[in-house]
C-alpha cells in the first residue's frame, strides 16, 4: 500500500522547520511538485500570512550564522542569491561593514595566529581572507598588522 506524496504545504513546512527560507527559495525548491498552476503561490501566500515566511528573519538568520566566518561581500552574495529585497540586503551589509575589521582579525587569528614577514605566506593569508569575502582594505590591515588595537 503506497502512501500519498506530501502536499505542497507539508513540503514547505518541512523545509521551513530546518531553517528560514525566503519565498524565492521555496518557489525554486517546490516548483517541481506543483501539480496545478497557481497552487504553489496560494500555499506560499498562506504561509506568509501566518508569518512562517519572513524575509527579516531570513536576513537575520544568514547574518547570524555566517558573519563569524565570512566578510560582508560574501554574505551579500548569499542574501542576494536567496532573492531577498535589495534594501534589506543593503541594510544588513551596511551593519556588517561596521564590524568587518574585527571579524576578519578573528578569522585570521584562528587560522594563522601570528604575523609573518614572508611575502609568499602573506599572499596566501590575503587570498584566504579574500575567499571569505573580506574587503581589500580590511585584508591589508589585518595581514600587515596595521591599526591593530590588540597588540599586533
Amino acid at each position: 500500500m503506497a502512501a500519498n506524496p506530501p502536499s505542497l504545504t507539508a513540503r514547505a513546512l518541512r523545509l521551513l522547520s530546518a531553517r528560514e527560507h525566503s519565498r524565492a527559495e521555496l518557489e525554486r525548491k517546490l516548483q517541481k511538485y506543483e501539480e496545478e498552476p497557481g497552487a504553489l503561490a496560494r500555499v506560499l501566500d498562506a504561509l506568509a500570512a501566518k508569518d512562517f515566511i519572513n524575509e527579516g528573519r531570513v536576513v537575520n538568520s544568514v547574518v547570524h550564522r555566517r558573519s563569524p566566518k565570512l566578510g560582508a561581500a560574501r554574505i551579500k552574495q548569499e542574501l542576494q542569491a536567496k532573492g531577498l529585497d535589495a534594501q534589506a540586503v543593503s541594510d544588513a551589509v551596511a551593519a556588517l561593514r561596521t564590524t568587518e575589521l574585527e571579524r576578519a582579525r578573528t578569522v585570521w587569528r584562528k587560522k594563522f595566529g601570528t604575523p609573518t614577514q614572508d611575502a609568499a605566506e602573506r599572499g596566501r593569508q590575503m587570498r584566504f581572507l579574500a575567499s571569505r569575502g573580506f574587503g581589500g582594505d580590511t585584508i591589508h590591515k589585518v595581514v600587515s598588522g596595521g591599526e591593530a588595537d590588540d597588540g599586533f
